[in-house]
């Protein structure tokens, strides 16, 4: 690390809501002064802007390390991140979450990870570990975790159940944060949900929902990721309420996340007339300044975290500085790949053919779930049925295909259902990545094709797998049967390849098979989701009593 540093540019005043031509210093990591030349901007020069902040991110959806995401990330001008490890926390416990924490601290990048507050997601499906109230209080006592995650058990805090509302209290207790989801709580419901101190929500569809929840109170997110996608139903709120909002990806898969990041949306806001410095805010200021974050925000005195921008429409980067470092120049990343270890929860056998059957029980109309591109809900429809030699069987020909959810943690019986627009037409998928307890999740044409693409996940002890057309193909994910081990730009391009091979060979049309797969077993999402117990009915929020 250089210990001074001076850079001459365009210096982005974002809460003066202006830009001025001047020299950013740096000594041993800090900014020890901002000097103005002249009192505009001049556009000979780049912009030199606090760093973007990802406010809400899985760091495992990447199917990266935390040190792999830095790497790609700072290419792309991100900073920081408020990073739930929940999804690791699911299968490996406290283990980890130390886990993120050790690994991300081998790089220049400012993770600030949050305390999980649903392990398991519920209580309707088979997790590797359970964090209970004193596990989360461990956690929340720590320096290295900043708030308390995402508070999906909503039913619980309107019921004032006693676990989360001991969650709760603990953050409160130590001044920390509390992220919530709750996608579609309106009114009197949302009121009373933020009232028990409930900050953020990163799970609203549309507009009024968003609106809703200002209202009371609540920062809302704009979320758009890899599977949902947000930003075209709520950007329309930043002009008038940017000062409550905030960006954030949500989870990313690595082709995704090699291409762009918070910059892509920083870009589309302005193209949409939303004024550039509100939306500098949003990505820039507003999470450091909710979570208390260690990033500095171009000030006197600050950590060096900043970055240099082309210009404020494109928000192409050029540079990108952590405490003081240049992490990443003209799309090139500084960040070494580091030898990660491995962390793992895995226990279940090799499947067979038979073990995916499904008799009829002579029910000519079956529940099946309705996958929805760029969506995490699910609708719940109910079609006929195909039935051959007395069993279920998938109806490609009206892509209605079956869908298994296999216990990862030890051997149990098979969930079974239906699903409705994954689209492909022969094969199967598979995915270790299933949210939230990450059993492994699959959908196929046969019983063939869905065992020979699970077995695949089994042997690996976790991935992604898609077979068909007489091709089989794996992405390992050994850490947690959540990311690899691997230099993330190779990630990047195993998963971009079994994708378009997803798409190409075996037919989906989804924008992101395998991310829309992963979704399909979180039963905290309305409306009809399948878990390793069975099909579940996210609005009783009970198991699908019309179902085999």
């Amino acid at each position: 690390m250089p210990s001074s540093l001076k850079i001459r540019g365009n210096i982005v005043a974002i809460l003066e809501k202006k830009a001025f031509l001047g020299t950013v210093e740096v000594e041993n990591g800090k900014i020890i002064a901002l000097e103005k030349l002249r009192d505009q901007a001049d556009p000979a020069f780049p912009f030199i802007c606090p760093g973007f902040i990802d406010s809400h991110v899985h760091i495992e959806s990447s199917m990266l390390v935390p040190s792999e995401f830095a790497k790609l990330a700072v290419v792309h001008g991100t900073t920081g991140t408020i990073s739930d490890p929940h999804e690791i926390a699911n299968v490996c416990g406290i283990a980890g979450v130390h886990y993120m924490i050790n690994n991300g601290n081998t790089v220049p990048f400012k993770f600030h990870f949050g305390a999980p507050s649903c392990v398991p997601a519920t209580i309707f499906e088979t997790a590797g570990a359970a964090l209970n109230a004193a596990d989360v209080d461990t956690l929340l006592a720590m320096r290295e975790i900043k708030y308390l995650s995402e508070m999906m058990n909503f039913p619980g805090v309107l019921g004032g159940d006693e676990e989360v509302m001991q969650k709760i209290a603990s953050a409160k207790k130590y001044q920390k944060p509390v992220d919530g989801h709750a996608p579609g709580l309106r009114g009197e419901m949302a009121k009373k949900y933020i009232d028990a101190g409930i900050s953020t929500d990163h799970e609203c569809f549309t507009a009024e929902e968003a609106l809703d929840k200002l209202q009371y109170g609540m920062k809302i997110l704009i979320r758009e990721g890899s599977a949902a996608k947000n930003f075209e139903a709520l950007i329309g709120l930043m002009e008038d309420h940017y000062e409550n909002m905030m960006f954030c990806s949500d989870d990313k898969h690595p082709d995704s996340l090699m291409e762009g990041h918070i910059n892509q949306l920083c870009a589309r806001a302005v193209a949409k007339g939303v004024n550039v410095y509100k939306v500098l805010q949003a990505a820039c200021i507003n999470p450091v300044l909710h979570y208390k974050m260690e990033n500095g925000l171009l000030r006197e005195g600050d950590a060096a975290d900043f970055i240099v921008l082309k210009d404020l429409k494109s928000f192409t980067v050029l540079q990108t500085y952590i405490d003081g470092e240049l992490v990443a120049e003209n799309g090139e990343s500084l960040i070494k790949t580091k030898t990660a270890t491995i962390i793992n929860a895995f226990n279940c056998t090799k499947k067979t053919p038979a073990d995916f059957l499904i008799p009829s029980s002579g029910n000519q109309l079956i529940p099946v779930i309705e996958a929805l591109d760029g969506q995490l809900i699910t609708n719940k429809l109910h079609l006929p049925a195909l039935i051959k030699n007395k069993e279920l069987v998938s109806d490609v020909e009206n892509d209605v295909l079956k869908i298994v959810v296999v216990n990862r943690y030890l051997d149990a019986p098979i969930a079974k259902a239906f699903i409705k627009n994954i689209g492909i037409k022969q094969g199967a998928l598979a995915s270790s990545v299933a949210h939230d307890s990450h059993n492994i999740v699959a959908v196929g044409v046969d019983d063939e094709s869905i065992c020979k693409a699970v077995n695949l996940i089994i042997q690996q002890r976790g991935g992604v797998s898609a077979v068909g057309n007489e091709k089989e193909m794996l992405l390992g994910l050994p850490i947690a049967g959540l990311m690899s081990a691997e230099d993330g730009y190779k990630v990047a391009a195993a998963y971009t390849a079994i994708d378009r091979f997803t798409k190409e060979e075996l037919g989906s049309k989804l924008g992101a098979p395998f991310m829309t797969l992963s979704f399909m077993a979180l039963l905290v999402i309305p409306h009809l989701k399948l878990s390793d117990s069975g099909l579940f009915d996210g609005d009783s929020f009970q198991f699908e009593n019309e179902w085999i």
